[in-house]
């Protein structure tokens, strides 16, 4: 049940994250070209949220929890 929270965590802090990403999009149209993008949004701390929540999302898929089936005898 953890795993699925933190998936559904990071699942939010990716969209959050990557709507903050898209809405900086509208710099290019005030005269930036890309490289400015980028460096403008690598510096931006709402930009983090979208590799933190991939991060997390990868992490609680692929980390194996224990199994709460065998019998330690």
């Amino acid at each position: 049940m953890i795993r699925v929270f933190f998936f559904l965590l990071g699942f939010g802090f990716m969209v959050i994250g990557s709507s903050f990403i898209i809405l900086y999009l509208n710099l290019t149209t005030m005269g930036y070209n890309f490289f400015n993008y980028v460096n403008f949004i690598s510096r931006r701390f709402e930009c983090y949220f979208s590799i933190i929540g991939l991060i997390m999302m990868i992490l609680s898929i692929t980390i194996k929890g224990e199994d709460k089936n065998e019998f330690y005898l």
